[in-house]
């Protein structure tokens, strides 16, 4: 039974730091909502036994779910799986500011105005509403906390923890080895001040284990409850604690966050600290040995930010104050045991490509349409007159740009603007369609063109030497190769040199033979080009009974 809780646990999902702007297309149980829908998402939490199951806020507040519905975890009132979104009405327009999730799974928020709703599996009570009927639609959880204000919940496997805004625990749910820090092993059916040592004590962050609870005061003293096996609680000791308890070794502390049986704790100064188990390298110690008291990590001097665990996986994450990412742990099923520099500019990253399964460790914050990366505001300004110093005349058409971008983005710009002053170039030897795309990939880094036209682009890439643009062009031509357009494809390729590209134009055209000659673009075939291509496909047996 230990087993299946220490592998079956929650995750608190509580905001804790800001983080870049995330696509949640890195998500695979996004990866059928169209790009429209994508951009329009705010928040969103994935999680379930194997990722399948997510909740999302769109930028107008409205809540959506997807995914298996394990336990009516979705909150749509009912069972029933859902491939495609469905609104949780009675949640929307409520502004949620933190979300948590246990195994059955349960679901509990806590929205601006203080209220928390809770909803999913309640076989231990985890659910606070007194019963262990499941909750097939949020509800909201009154009992108790009539009058007080949630800013933040974390959920344990089948537990649940809420912080107010006097900084005061409440806790509920299941109970067996004191996670719920009420003095004793029975179940809590309603939320119970956890009081004992926090009496009169100012909570800033809470997080929970798979069956124990934590706390960071105001003074920065960490706080630990309930089970503790693995020497979770980082008391120096294997004894569960059924009221919370202070981790002597530590001060100074911002943050802790829970993993499956393990702890992070984040200082005010920067370092690192872990404890609990540690049998895939998760403490970031370089051995798989348990630690029953915080250990500190050795960073080699950097300043961390932000630390990050999730009760699903025994992944282990931090980022630097310059933004680099590592991480540690289970990884994809690797043992990795000493933090890992990674490419990741997000602690979210982490946990979408090397967490197993791929859920988030907190809530996601999609940031809106007031902030743009630099990315995006290029996009956005390619093509705008408003605050151009350039302009193309191509086709009797203008394409507004920037020279400053164009020297940065292109040598041939940058040695042509660097020779003129002209406010206006025209272009006689390239379409309108085809010297605009150029344009906007030098903005953008991706072209959009129908396979035909990226011929023209890359025409153009060749001229200019722009290797990747032409690498793109190849790719776009594959893509959209027909039995129709081989041909026409296949001349571009010999014509502009681009060798795999040939090779694969050519290979669609045998293995598409008899199509291909009855084309008229197989018809108007220049005679040269007809002669190696009937040689060649000789060669490659197309013409053998």
């Amino acid at each position: 039974y230990m087993l299946y809780q220490l592998l079956f646990s929650g995750t608190s999902v509580c905001v804790t730091s800001q983080s870049s702007m995330l696509d949640v297309g890195k998500w695979p149980v996004f990866a059928l909502l169209p790009p429209e829908e994508l951009r329009l998402i705010r928040q969103a939490c994935v999680f379930g036994s194997a990722a399948n199951e997510a909740i999302y806020v769109t930028v107008s507040d409205e809540v959506f779910a997807l995914g298996t519905n394990c336990s009516g975890c979705l909150g749509l009132g009912d069972t029933q799986s859902t491939i495609e979104p469905r609104r949780i009405d009675i949640l929307c327009g409520k502004k949620i500011v933190s979300l948590s999730y246990g195994t059955g799974p349960h679901v509990v928020i806590a929205t601006a105005d203080g209220e928390v709703y809770s909803w999913g599996h309640n076989g231990y009570s985890q659910l606070g509403n007194g019963t262990t009927n499941h909750g097939l639609t949020p509800a909201l959880v009154s009992t108790s906390l009539i009058g007080k204000r949630v800013t933040e919940v974390a959920c344990g496997s089948h537990h649940t923890i809420a912080l107010t805004t006097e900084g005061e625990v409440y806790a509920w749910g299941y109970n067996n080895s004191g996670q719920v820090g009420s003095g004793s092993t029975a179940n809590q059916p309603t939320p119970r001040r956890v009081s004992s040592c926090l009496q009169n004590k100012v909570v800033v962050n809470i997080a929970c284990g798979q069956l124990c609870s934590m706390a960071v005061l105001d003074n920065g003293e960490t706080y630990g409850w309930g089970y503790n096996c693995n020497g979770q609680l980082g008391l120096g000791n294997n004894g569960n604690q059924q009221t919370p308890c202070r981790i002597a070794a530590l001060q100074g502390i911002n943050i802790v966050a829970c993993g499956y049986a393990h702890t992070l704790a984040l200082t005010d100064e920067g370092f690192i600290y872990s404890w609990g188990a540690n049998s895939y390298g998760q403490l970031g110690t370089g051995n798989k040995s348990n630690q029953a008291v915080p250990t500190l990590i050795n960073m080699e001097k950097e300043r961390m930010v932000e630390v990050a665990a999730c009760h699903t996986s025994h992944t282990s994450v931090a980022k630097t104050q310059s933004g680099q990412v590592l991480m540690w742990g289970q990884c994809r099923g690797q043992v990795v045991a000493y933090p890992h520099l990674t490419h990741f500019t997000s602690t979210d990253d982490v946990f979408a490509c090397f967490a197993t399964p791929a859920v988030t460790w907190h809530l996601l914050s999609v940031d809106g349409d007031d902030y743009l990366t630099v990315a995006q505001s290029l996009k956005r300004e390619f093509d705008s007159p408003e605050i151009s110093d350039l302009k193309f005349l191509v086709d009797g058409k203008c394409i507004h740009v920037h020279k400053a971008l164009l020297k940065i983005r292109c040598e041939h710009f940058r040695a042509l603007l660097n020779e003129t002053d002209e406010e206006t170039i025209e272009i006689h030897q390239f379409s309108y369609l085809v010297y605009r795309a150029f344009l906007e990939y030098l903005y953008t880094d991706t072209i959009n063109l129908p396979p035909e036209d990226a011929i023209g682009l890359l025409d153009l890439s060749t001229y200019y030497r722009e290797s990747r643009l032409k690498r793109l062009c190849q790719e776009t031509i594959k893509r959209g190769i027909t039995e129709e357009n081989a041909i026409t494809l296949l001349s571009a390729a010999v014509k502009y040199e681009a060798r795999d590209l040939e090779e694969f134009c050519f290979k669609f055209c045998v293995n598409h033979l008899t199509a291909v000659t009855q084309t008229q673009a197989f018809a108007d075939m220049d005679h040269d080009l007809l002669k190696n291509f009937i040689s060649k496909a000789s060669r490659y047996g197309a013409f053998k009974n």
